[in-house]
């Protein structure tokens, strides 16, 4: 083996890991601030109102602060347990600028109104085509290393990450097509009711791989890792990911009940969701079973504080969603608050906690260190996020169920009992508890980037030497 080859590639990993809290720190900010644009509405100014900037949190937090954190973790992951350094040579630093390019692209075009009006799609066309090139080289690289490993056996977490590469390839490729007009406009390939079960489809599975999938691969990964024991169960994880990359797919017309879609579709989209509850909650219970024996851990370790407590949101999030599907449930839920709480209760629970736990293990490693520059600071960073996460969701619930309601409730002569704006002025009190969350998460997001900096100071950056097995058996 020459000398480039006897480490892990883990500059791109660094690369990576840093741009996920910085932004993390983006997107939240821009959440801050359109939920305090609902609470003072004065604060919608020029271009910068609610509706131009909340696609851009909504796609830098799942795609600039969601997506570094996945590269950096599947770039670690998949190095470590197939003992080989990355495949792709030229490939692994385009993946890290390409996406920061796409990121930067995104924050330009957003607020000055080029989009699709696709929800998590809203990028155009040319940016979609480099969307696609860093997402193939992505898939060479993770793969490529992966065929050159040295032990025979693919652990899980690979299983979940290579899943979720491929299946978000193929919707943003089916999602996307459109017909060019000009450089920052096109059509979507799709009209009409086609359109939005096309939509749809690739939303909720945008839900489902890139922000479960993914991220149910680093749950494999540093759970275990950092409880220092094996995972819980083996086989139960197998199933668990065979049961969940089926049933995932056919979910995404719960988004669309009471719509022009044909009914038999959306019945077919509430029961694969019902279905779904069952694989979801044996990777919550794999997860949090790992810990079986090593409870005492959790007293004074932050990191596994944040990875056990997002897999405890994660259960919460998957039982709410199938609930959400189901047709009478959702007459109430639909359009409102509650679809809010419920997707920040995935988003900051399970997604973001899980991240920060991952990214919390992974800094002092990167950079020469035994742990953290303050444990004090992961510490602290922990209960505001939990509580920050309570406070938002929470006002949510409440909120969306009054406005499910308000809307609702009819006169003895059959009209109705409150305005629509009787609704938005009920609704304020949650709206600012709403907005104090998300100020205590991003509070949060800042004491980690202190906490990052100072570990990053006067460290060492040298690549870890790949460990080759001396003799492997199944």
């Amino acid at each position: 083996m020459s000398g480039s080859q006897t480490t892990y590639n883990d500059k791109v990993v660094r690369q990576f890991a840093v741009m996920t809290v910085i932004w993390g720190i983006v997107g939240m900010l821009v959440g801050v601030i359109i939920a305090a644009q609902l609470v003072w509405p004065e604060l919608n100014m020029g271009f910068l109102h609610f509706g131009r900037l909340r696609p851009l949190h909504t796609n830098a937090v799942i795609f600039a602060f969601g997506g570094c954190a996945l590269f950096a973790t599947s770039y670690w992951c998949v190095q470590r347990t197939s003992h080989a350094r990355l495949w792709g040579g030229p490939l692994v630093p385009f993946t890290f600028w390409g996406w920061q390019i796409v990121i930067l692209l995104a924050a330009i075009t957003l607020p000055l109104g080029f989009t699709q009006g696709k929800e998590y799609a809203e990028l155009e066309w040319p940016i979609d085509i480099l969307i696609t090139l860093v997402w193939v080289s992505y898939a060479l690289v993770f793969f490529g290393t992966v065929a050159k490993r040295t032990v025979s056996h693919i652990y899980v977490a690979n299983w979940f990450f290579g899943a979720f590469i491929i299946a978000v390839a193929l919707l943003h490729l089916v999602n996307s097509a459109a017909v060019p007009v000009t450089l920052t406009k096109s059509y979507s390939a799709y009209s009409g009711v086609q359109d939005a079960m096309i939509q749809w489809w690739y939303g909720h599975n945008a839900v489902g791989f890139f922000l479960t999938a993914g991220f149910l691969g680093m749950m494999y990964y540093f759970v275990p890792k950092q409880a220092g024991r094996p995972v819980y169960s083996y086989r139960l994880s197998v199933v668990h990911f065979w049961a969940l990359i089926f049933t995932y797919m056919w979910a995404g017309p719960h988004h669309l009940h009471y719509t022009a879609l044909p009914d038999w579709t959306q019945s077919v989209g509430m029961i694969f969701s019902l279905i779904l509850l069952a694989p979801s909650w044996g990777g919550m219970i794999n997860g949090i079973m790992t810990l079986s024996g090593a409870w005492h851990k959790l007293r004074d370790d932050p990191i596994l504080k944040f990875l056990i407590t997002s897999l405890s949101f994660y259960g919460m999030s998957t039982f709410e969603g199938p609930m959400m599907a189901i047709k009478t449930v959702n007459a109430l839920s639909h359009y409102t608050d509650w679809t809010v709480g419920h997707v920040h209760s995935g988003a900051l629970g399970w997604v973001a906690m899980v991240s920060i736990g991952s990214i919390y293990y992974l800094l002092p490693k990167l950079f020469g260190k035994t742990e953290m520059y303050s444990t004090k600071l992961v510490t602290t960073h922990f209960w505001i996020a939990t509580i920050g996460t309570v406070l938002y969701i929470a006002s949510m619930w409440i909120a969306g169920v009054m406005q499910g309601l308000m809307w609702r409730a009819v006169n003895a002569d059959g009209t109705l009992a409150y305005s629509f704006v009787e609704s938005v002025k009920g609704s304020y009190p949650f709206w600012a508890i709403r907005w104090l969350g998300g100020v205590l998460f991003l509070s949060g997001m800042l004491i980690m980037a202190y906490n990052m900096f100072k570990t990053m100071a006067g460290g060492k950056t040298q690549d870890a030497p790949v460990v080759i097995p001396v003799a492997h058996h199944a």
